[in-house]
């Protein structure tokens, strides 16, 4: 299944989800998602590097998103009575268009962070909350990267970049 699909499909989860397990594990599908997607995203960076010749920036990139993905992953947890069968993240086939993808997996790691932190806002019990602020900080740092990946590979969010990071990008900034 197409990559966007089934970004949109586990955004829609993500929305429509109702209780806490159920944000869990909608959360643990955006992050699995995300670790999948940029898995390949590192490949086709891979191939596409070998055949202009250029370096390897981004396929680490797609690998670092891939790593913290996988960690957010982690720290959300897989639901514990996961029977729906074979998650998102296994259905995947084709990514189409890179940098629409990107886009839309920042937009997906957003809600993720978004849905996490009302769960931990409303957490009764302390295990809750800390694992939804363990969640929130992984999936923090997995939007940063994403953030960073979609500034390569797409030239229209290369205003995304902080001013001082394209001075260090272009040599450094003159004093």
């Amino acid at each position: 299944m197409d990559a966007q699909k089934l970004i949109k499909s586990t955004r829609y989860g993500l929305t429509e989800a109702r209780s806490v397990a159920q944000v869990l594990a909608e959360s643990w599908q955006a992050c699995a998602l995300v670790e999948a997607v940029s898995l390949v995203a590192a490949m086709e960076l891979t191939e596409q590097a070998l055949l202009e010749g250029s370096g390897c920036g981004p396929v680490e990139l797609a690998r670092a998103v891939a790593e913290a993905a996988g960690h957010a992953a982690a720290c959300v947890g897989r639901p514990p009575d996961d029977e729906a069968g074979p998650s998102r993240a296994e259905r995947l086939s084709v990514l189409a268009d890179l940098a629409v993808t990107v886009r839309e997996l920042r937009t997906l790691v957003q809600e993720t962070a978004e849905a996490l932190v009302v769960l931990a806002c409303g957490a009764a019990e302390q295990e809750l909350y800390w694992r939804c602020i363990d969640s929130v900080d992984a999936v923090a740092e997995c939007q940063e990267l994403v953030t960073q990946l979609l500034r390569v590979v797409d030239p229209l969010y290369r205003e995304l970049q902080p001013a001082g990071d394209w001075q260090s990008a272009e040599g450094g900034a003159e004093s």
